[in-house]
């Protein structure tokens, strides 16, 4: 598999592509930039939102407009672009990182530290009137979150333990969290994933260079490799959910390879999950 540079750009820490099917565009964020960027693969049409504070995620909502996970809690964007606080909690020290949203329409917040101090990080459910119910306290760097075709598991990564973990998953609760694959020592770190229509798992290997596709059994089955080292997420997107895009950084570099903060395509990939909207 090629891949190909959808959008030449040199975020500095380029995450979240998502599919917003309405819009027929794909959203992705510069974490430390501050910016919520859409791109429009028919038309080529590209935006960029600057926010206020660090953005760890930005998903479509129902009706339009956005939920975004930001430093000091969740926000949402209206469609003509009016924000507002959903859920505000300020922790010094913490920022905002990967989120998604679960098929009941709820997103699952991720949290980390700065310094990335074991522990330090949150993984919470927020509900569209508000409502936060923390799931995980004694994470680290919380991040890939993603459902199996059928919704009755969870994936997820807190990327220094190496692990990809699966939970059940059923009315919103998780349960019998157990390891599903683990990244080996010098492949790099697990960061954002996402599931297929055939319940396979795509991880990003940050510090790896390259994205790998997981069997529902957890057997390694594919791999992409890709030029740039830090590569962050993956999701499915197109008219057809059939182009696997990727989100890639540059932070930390001293000679960052040209593509790395681009995000990139990899062309008839194969067959993603339609992207659930937030019920808010």
């Amino acid at each position: 598999m090629t891949y190909e540079v959808a959008v030449r750009a040199e975020a500095t820490l380029g995450e979240g592509p998502t599919w917003d099917a309405a819009g027929g565009r794909l959203i992705w964020i510069d974490i430390l930039g501050c910016r919520v960027h859409t791109y429009d693969p028919v038309s080529g049409v590209r935006t960029v939102r600057v926010t206020e504070q660090h953005v760890g995620a930005a998903k479509p909502r129902v009706g339009g407009g956005l939920v975004l996970n930001l430093r000091d809690g969740v926000g949402l964007l209206d469609a003509e672009g009016e924000f507002r606080w959903l859920h505000r909690e300020v922790v010094p020290g913490r920022r905002a990182n990967d989120a998604a949203v679960a098929p009941d329409g709820a997103l699952w917040a991720g949290t980390m530290r700065y310094d990335e101090a074991a522990c330090g990080g949150t993984l919470s459910r927020v509900t569209g009137d508000g409502s936060v119910q923390l799931v995980l306290d004694d994470v680290a760097v919380s991040n890939g979150t993603g459902w199996s075709p059928d919704g009755r598991l969870m994936y997820y990564i807190d990327s220094p333990t190496r692990r990809i973990d699966v939970f059940e998953y059923a009315e919103g609760r998780v349960s019998r969290r157990r390891r599903f694959a683990e990244i080996e020592v010098g492949a790099g770190f697990p960061d954002g994933l996402t599931v297929d229509a055939d319940g396979c798992v795509w991880v990003a290997l940050w510090g790896g260079g390259a994205v790998r596709r997981y069997t529902p059994d957890g057997e390694l089955e594919r791999v992409v490799s890709l030029p740039a080292s830090l590569v962050t997420a993956c999701a499915f997107g197109g008219a057809d959910l059939t182009d696997l895009y990727v989100t890639t950084a540059r932070v930390g570099l001293e000679a960052p390879h040209p593509v790395a903060g681009s995000l990139l395509v990899v062309p008839g990939a194969g067959k993603g999950l339609a992207q659930v909207a937030f019920a808010g």
